[in-house]
């Protein structure tokens, strides 16, 4: 099978199976939540602001078709902000956000060690109103680039790559206008041929966040 193929069914999956624990999730954070429902939804409506620090790991594939070829671990900041009020109806009901990050941690751990930086200029989220308790799950798309201390993928290709990501997750309410995220996506890294080669970084990122809502 392709490994590109490959890697959207595995997030396809494994995104899949979130979904389906959010109800589990959703109760456990009601019964521990010290503010109630109605006051997220309002905070959630009059504090258009979003601002979080989060930390990721990705696994994949670049010259080969193990998906385990590749780790990456990356950690940056966050800051969003609600362009719309509610719209949609029934299960597309929610608003739209526009944020972008910076994450001066960018490490490779396999198949070689590097280091850089980079930065994620568009991120568009859609924070769905089909909140259960205390989760409110979303999805996204986005993209960026990094700067690398040597060539990535390791070879003749470029110290400059783009990125883009797709993928989803949810916000569990902590307490009073912070939250926890947790997020899976699909994350692709090339160079997009400003090296002679541009072999492909194609794996899963799992991001854990935490925001607060101003």
């Amino acid at each position: 099978m392709n490994s590109g193929i490959e890697a959207k069914l595995i997030v396809i999956w494994l995104l899949g199976c979130a979904l389906a624990s959010c109800d589990a999730l959703a109760q456990g954070a009601s019964d521990a939540s010290r503010l109630p429902r109605q006051n997220w939804e309002e905070d959630a409506s009059i504090r258009p602001w979003d601002f979080g620090v989060w930390f990721a790991a990705a696994t994949g594939e670049e010259n080969t078709n193990s998906f385990g070829e590749a780790q990456i671990l990356s950690a940056g900041v966050f800051a969003g902000k609600t362009l719309t009020g509610e719209v949609g109806r029934g299960w597309r009901r929610g608003r739209l956000e526009f944020g972008f990050d910076v994450f001066p941690l960018f490490a490779q751990l396999r198949p070689l060690h590097l280091y850089g930086t980079g930065f994620d200029p568009i991120i568009l989220r859609w924070n769905s109103s089909l909140r259960r308790g205390r989760v409110v799950p979303f999805i996204e798309l986005g993209g960026g680039a990094v700067r690398t201390t040597r060539n990535l993928p390791a070879g003749d290709t470029s110290n400059f790559n783009f990125v883009a990501r797709g993928g989803g997750g949810v916000q569990v309410a902590t307490r009073r206008n912070q939250s926890l995220e947790l997020s899976l996506r699909w994350w692709h890294v090339s160079n997009a041929n400003l090296g002679a080669r541009n072999p492909e970084f194609n794996g899963v990122q799992f991001s854990v966040g935490w925001h607060w809502h101003r």
